[in-house]
Parts: C-alpha cells; sequence; structure tokens
C-alpha cells in the first residue's frame, strides 16, 4: 500500500487537521506495517498557482517549452506522479472562509490534467485515477456538516470524483473553536471515527 497525505493548512505548526490525517496515516500503517507514505505539506513547501505564464507552459509542446517553462511544468509533473503512485489519499483540509484553502486548490490546479489524470470522450469526462481510497480529514471551527454552509464536501467530492477518485469518506472535527469542552468532544468524535475506519483502538484523549 502507498499512502499519499496531504496537508492542506496554512499552519506549519499546530494544525488539527494535520494532527488527525497524521494518527489516521499512523493507524493505517499499523494495520499496513509494509505500506509507504509520502507527505506534501502545502505550508512548508507552497505549490505556485496556475497563472498565465502556467497555462503558456502547459498548451506549449513538450519539445518548445523554454527551460523555464520545462522547470515549471515538472514542479506539477511531480504532484502528478506522487497521487498515481498513491493507493490511499489522505486529505487534511481545514475550512478557511466556508471554503478549501489556497494551497489546496493549487494544488488540485496541478493533479488536474487533461489526458493525464481525466480525458475527454463523446460521453464526457472521465477520471483516470481510479481504485483508490480517500480520506477527508475536515477540520473546523464551527458546525457546518450537512448545511448548505458546508460547501467543502461537495466540492472535494466533486472534483476528486472528476479524477476518477469515488470512494471518498470524510472524518468531521467541527466545532473547534467553539470552547475548550467543545473542542475535546470535536477531537474525541474526530478520533472514535479513525478507529472506527482503520479498525484500530486509538487512545481518545480525555
Amino acid at each position: 500500500m502507498n499512502i499519499l497525505q496531504i496537508n492542506a493548512s496554512a499552519r506549519r505548526d499546530g494544525s488539527v487537521s494535520t494532527l488527525l490525517a497524521g494518527e489516521l496515516v499512523a493507524a493505517l500503517r499499523e494495520r499496513h506495517p509494509g505500506a509507504t507514505l509520502t507527505v506534501r505539506d502545502l505550508a512548508a513547501t507552497p505549490h505556485p498557482a496556475l497563472d498565465e505564464a502556467t497555462l503558456q507552459a502547459l498548451f506549449t509542446p513538450e519539445p518548445q517549452r523554454t527551460p523555464q517553462q520545462r522547470e515549471r511544468v515538472a514542479l506539477d509533473d511531480a504532484l502528478i506522479a506522487e497521487l498515481q503512485a498513491a493507493d490511499v489519499l489522505v486529505l487534511g483540509v481545514p475550512m478557511y472562509n466556508l471554503g478549501v484553502p489556497a494551497g489546496l486548490k493549487n494544488w488540485i490546479d496541478a493533479v488536474a490534467r487533461a489526458r493525464v489524470t481525466f480525458r475527454y470522450t463523446e460521453n464526457g469526462p472521465e477520471g483516470l485515477l481510479t481504485g483508490k481510497q480517500v480520506y477527508l480529514v475536515l477540520a473546523r471551527g464551527g458546525v457546518y456538516r450537512d448545511t448548505p454552509a458546508d460547501t467543502q464536501l461537495p466540492y472535494l467530492r466533486s472534483v476528486l470524483g472528476f479524477l476518477g477518485m469515488t470512494d471518498v469518506v470524510p472524518v468531521y472535527a467541527e466545532g473547534l473553536s467553539m470552547g475548550p469542552e467543545a473542542e475535546r468532544a470535536a477531537l474525541a468524535a474526530a478520533r472514535e471515527r479513525i478507529a472506527e475506519l482503520t479498525g484500530e483502538a486509538l487512545a481518545v484523549a480525555a
């Protein structure tokens, strides 16, 4: 099993989504001792945004690209290769202003490439990244699950499904900014869900 963990928080320290994503990965590795792990921390190594120069590089045939264009495309190629090699994807995603962090959007824009991770057919688009298990660790200051304000889960399900990843399981940690008791309850609920999903008896913080 190859596991790819994406930490989407802008925080390099103190991120609940990163903490819980790491705990989920640790539980998976306990269950699958031979599993390999690749961690992509989008705060430690921010990926550049999709801009006009990047689009020009992507749409220029490879033999005609400048050295700068080849270097820019290679950054996206590295993310695509990591994702293609993964059997399991674990995304640690905090909610920022009712959406996903900008760094995660940059990652999505990098890995969504026509004729590589999806293709257009006479029947519509077809995702090429099939057969992968995806876990979404969703950390929120408030409580948004199953409400119209939760734009994260529908968006992530849609874009991952567009790329062929349809087996998507959410893990929620909500109410983290609603006081110490709510925070403890949120972490306990998330850890119980991780234990349920991984079959491991993880310790639940008091």
